[in-house]
């Protein structure tokens, strides 16, 4: 599993003209779910994400997580986060988990946020999308699962 986070003033998600989705501070994650991703993948991310400390403390320094200052997070799944482009100029998709499997963990991902007593809102799963973020510093922050990053 892997995710893009930024740290926003605030985000949204539109689909077909509308607002599906929106925050003020906190953070807007894109989550990509691979083949063999599991519960385990997620719910080692889910802690790793609301306890990342990279919001500013009284003296500037990133010394913050999301549950001290009561952020919100937007989740938008994204299956190009997978994409291979070592070889030939189109991505190759084949490590992203299917739809099934990847909306079971999207959603799956979305509750176990919601247990830190955490406002979330999501996109819409398999929708064209289109995501409005306003990234703060800016701050952008690359994780998975695998620890790869």
């Amino acid at each position: 599993m892997r995710l893009v986070i930024q740290r926003v003033v605030s985000g949204s998600v539109e689909v077909d003209g509308k607002t599906v989705g929106n925050i003020g501070k906190g953070l807007v994650v894109l989550l990509g779910v691979k083949e063999d991703d599991t519960e385990v993948d997620a719910d080692y991310l889910v802690e790793k994400l609301v306890n990342l400390r990279i919001f500013d403390d009284s003296e500037g320094k990133m010394n913050l997580s999301l549950l001290d200052v009561k952020g919100e997070l937007l989740i938008v799944s994204q299956f190009t986060l997978y994409g291979d482009c070592k070889k030939g100029r189109r991505p190759n998709y084949m490590k992203a988990a299917g739809a099934e499997k990847a909306k079971t963990l999207y959603e799956y991902f979305t509750k176990k946020c919601r247990e830190y007593d955490v406002r979330v809102e999501t996109g819409i799963f398999q929708a064209m999308m289109l995501v409005k973020i306003e990234n703060d510093g800016p701050v952008t922050i690359l994780m998975d699962s695998e620890k790869q990053f």
